[in-house]
């Protein structure tokens, strides 16, 4: 039976009425994205909040939309061997149905490819959309017969990569040969815009650059920072391992490794605000920004708070701490972390996008965790790839300016700033830096840290500015 959600006349940008499987829920998020932009995490949220879906089938539903956003530039080269058309003549959601079976077809492990045509294939007709079956089904058997069974070592232009070193291999050339033109290799295979591949080559090699590609396409595990004000690595591990939750502490720091895929809001001691999740660099923010017991402490960008609630744990929960942000929903994200997490020391307040309504100062010690491009972070978040441009880092490049210079204009004698991005870019970074303190020449950079992605967390950039 078709899903009565859908006939052939209706609107794909309107929300499923009836979810039933993880197929399906992707599906929605997928068109969603498509539409509205909307975070395909806060789509997903919703979805599984009102659909009774089990949860092998919210997992499977996070792994196709996440897996068909991240990899949509391989999805569309591996089409554009098999659809006639030019894919910008094929309908858009079916195209975002094809994409989803050609991801299971090569991409997702443990579906037999005839069960991932099948699945696809009912789909087309649970969202009402018979006239596609028979060219889906065409296509997908295609691809059942371009994908192959055998792996391979190194880049070619048959080899999709699925992991750092192994390639599935085609039955024939899909992508640039990698020797001769590694971007385009890169941009297709890897699934990145093309534009980044091109900065990225002029500072790195080409086996660099497909490390980097292999890296953002891991959705890698989540690590969690444990919260001394209630817990320790001990008894979160303790907790774990009697729930039968598979974890390991990493070395050197509170901080505690799942060893498999756990829906972080059911395991032991969340409610009770025990952890937070957070990686590794940027759990180093808060460590070299160094607060104090008794600090007055300004954190500009705080939303969602886990860097603040990290804050508030180095100084015992005791002195101030000014959380800001210009949206008032971000700072409620704010404001329910401090609640689980037990940072009573920490003060929300709203300030405008103008740069009003700011908080006077002096501050002993202030944290700027600027809006960037995420290019440290496209793993964690699929859709990054595709909303960043280069005129988008010159736009931001003028914020983050001009949140660094609010920052030390409001820093006491012998006050500490760190300043930090989830980019990998030099002009979001140590250019920017430089810039702002060749204005200032009672500033000084103590300290900065680029932070590769995969060596061995995310990516991202931190530097250390007293006032001397």
């Amino acid at each position: 039976m078709p899903n009565p959600a859908y006939t052939d006349d209706d609107d794909f940008a309107q929300p499923m009425l009836s979810v039933r499987t993880s197929r399906e829920a992707a599906f929605v998020a997928l068109e969603e994205f498509r539409n509205s932009g909307t975070w395909l995490s806060d789509v997903l949220d919703r979805l599984f909040r009102t659909a009774s879906l089990p949860p092998r089938e919210r997992g499977l539903a996070t792994e196709l939309a996440c897996g068909v956003v991240r990899r949509m530039g391989t999805l569309d080269a591996i089409l554009r061997k098999l659809v006639a058309r030019p894919l910008d003549q094929v309908e858009p959601p079916l195209l975002t149905v094809l994409r989803l079976g050609v991801y299971q077809i090569a991409l997702l492990d443990g579906v037999p490819p005839h069960a991932c045509v099948h699945e696809t294939v009912e789909l087309t007709k649970r969202l009402g959309r018979l006239r596609w079956s028979g060219f889906v089904n065409g296509v997908l058997r295609g691809a059942t017969r371009l994908v192959g069974a055998e792996f391979a070592t190194e880049p070619s232009p048959c080899g999709i990569p699925v992991s750092e070193g192994r390639f599935r291999q085609l039955g024939s050339d899909v992508f640039a040969d990698p020797a001769v033109d590694p971007v385009h290799y890169f941009a297709d295979a890897y699934g990145i815009p093309i534009w980044l591949g091109e900065r990225w080559l002029k500072r790195m090699q080409p086996a660099e650059l497909f490390r980097l590609g292999a890296w953002f396409n891991s959705p890698g595990r989540p690590l969690l920072r444990v919260n001394r004000l209630r817990a320790t690595c001990e008894s979160v591990l303790n907790a774990f391992q009697q729930a039968g939750v598979a974890a390991r502490q990493i070395e050197g720091f509170d901080a505690v490794a799942l060893e498999g895929v756990s829906q972080i809001d059911r395991l032991p001691g969340f409610e009770d605000g025990w952890f937070a999740v957070q990686d590794l660099s940027a759990m180093q923010a808060a460590v070299r920004l160094a607060p104090q017991p008794g600090q007055t402490v300004w954190d500009v960008c705080a939303a969602p708070g886990g860097k603040t609630c990290h804050l508030a744990e180095l100084m015992n929960n005791t002195g101030r701490i000014i959380a800001t942000d210009v949206r008032p929903e971000r700072l409620r994200l704010v404001e329910e972390n401090r609640a689980r997490l037990g940072a009573d020391m920490i003060q929300t307040q709203l300030i405008g996008e103008d740069g009003s309504q700011l908080p006077k100062g002096p501050f002993d010690a202030i944290l700027v965790d600027v809006p960037c491009s995420n290019t440290g972070v496209l793993g964690k978040r699929p859709e990054a790839r595709w909303r960043i441009t280069a005129t988008g880092i010159t736009e931001l490049n003028h914020i983050q300016d001009r949140l660094l210079n609010m920052a030390l204009d409001r820093l006491s004698p012998n006050g500490r700033v760190v300043y930090s991005t989830c980019s990998i870019e030099p002009e979001e970074n140590q250019d920017l830096v430089a810039r702002v303190l060749s204005r200032r020449p009672n500033m000084k950079l103590v300290e900065e840290e680029l932070f590769l992605p995969g060596h061995p967390s995310d990516g991202g950039y931190q530097a250390l500015i007293v006032r001397g």
